[in-house]
């Protein structure tokens, strides 16, 4: 068996934490890498590149924004509000502490034309933006803020609005349309003794959440595994395990 020990402080870490205006962004130390002029989580830049090369789709797409800090977030709020009224600024842009680009796994996209529009940029359902999206989910990002769970996110439509979660959980949001929110609902349901189980290219892959009601927990793991652990931002960890089946 191998041990993992999970620590309270580390609940803000991690692809899957929830970002909304009612779980704020606990600023944490990130490590950035940048990617056409934009800054990214380190981990999600290497993925992105892959992504972007294999389809050639620097070609037609650009990165309209990525990471922002505390200070850029509430600068964009603050000018949304002059310029769009209040309105049009909750319904498309997070107060600050409250939006997705301060972790560095957000990115919005847009197509590569001579004016774009920063707030809401062209990225429609058809051409080269749809071949993304379809392709999207099996990289581990998700489209984030969709149409039918705006009662949910309590943020519009945003097609160009894209967020890192990883795989297979991408995947299972896709599969199950579930938004980030629903995702963190169901998982919960599913503990070390009753995990959600996932098949995907030969791997039998596990997930559970822990609940911190303590400093420190420890579990225990098969040795055959490969685990990864994402704090939700909340209260607790969502536990994924791979390990390869015969």
């Amino acid at each position: 068996m191998q041990t993992l020990e999970l620590y309270k402080k580390d609940i803000y870490h991690g692809f899957l934490i929830l970002v909304n205006e009612h779980y704020h962004y606990n600023h944490v130390q990130l490590h950035l890498a940048e990617y056409f002029h934009h800054l990214l989580h380190k981990d999600v830049f290497k993925i992105l590149d892959h992504f972007f090369e294999k389809y050639h789709f620097h070609h037609k797409i650009a990165i309209i924004s990525a990471y922002r800090s505390f200070q850029e977030q509430k600068h964009i709020y603050e000018q949304s509000l002059l310029e769009n009224g209040k309105n049009y600024t909750q319904q498309f842009v997070a107060k600050p502490h409250c939006s997705e680009h301060e972790t560095g796994l957000a990115i919005d996209f847009g197509l590569k034309k001579e004016n774009i529009d920063f707030i809401c940029p062209e990225f429609p359902y058809d051409g080269i933006c749809q071949e993304f999206r379809q392709c999207a989910y099996q990289y581990g990002f998700i489209e984030r803020y969709a149409e039918n769970k705006q009662d949910i996110t309590h943020i519009a439509k945003e097609p160009w609005h894209f967020r890192y979660v990883g795989f297979p959980h991408s995947i299972i949001m896709k599969e199950q349309d579930l938004c980030l929110e629903e995702y963190h609902d169901f998982i919960k349901n599913h503990t070390i003794y009753n995990p959600y189980i996932y098949v995907a290219h030969q791997k039998i892959i596990e997930i559970f959440y822990v609940p911190m009601t303590q400093e420190k927990t420890t579990l225990c793991l098969k040795d055959d595994v490969v685990y990864q652990v994402s704090g939700n931002n909340i209260d607790g960890f969502i536990i994924t395990t791979w390990r390869t089946y015969l």
